[in-house]
């Protein structure tokens, strides 16, 4: 299992910045689709672990904006990571699975954005 991890490190080290933004926008896709999945089930504490997961990378995404170079689209970031993260603690509160899929279509605009610039 030591070289799977290894590997998985070196994939993740070996990214471009912009690369690594579009892997954290599809993980943070993927989690909240795990948790809709569970949330329907009834699964909470699957649920939870993985609204966790996506709410970790959210904090990341935003904790690294860099607000003095990044101007106006470093703010408007800022003010859509806030929003995402209430949306996704609403959605828990009130078992609202449409509060995290409105989470998913801002990840999925942004994702297609940085994707096209770095390609």
């Amino acid at each position: 299992m030591k070289g799977l991890e290894t590997y998985q490190e070196n994939t993740i080290i070996t990214q471009s910045p912009g690369r690594i933004v579009v892997m954290l926008y599809d993980g943070a896709i993927k989690f909240l689709r795990y948790a809709i999945t569970e949330m329907q089930a009834g699964n909470h504490e699957e649920k939870a672990k993985y609204m966790n997961k996506a709410e970790d990378i959210i904090t990341e995404l935003d904790t690294v904006l860099d607000m003095e170079t990044g101007g106006e689209i470093a703010v408007n970031l800022r003010a859509l990571y806030t929003f995402m993260i209430k949306n996704i603690h609403e959605g828990n509160i009130k078992k609202d699975p449409t509060k995290l899929e409105e989470v998913i279509k801002l990840l999925e605009e942004l994702n297609q954005s940085w994707k096209a610039i770095t390609n």
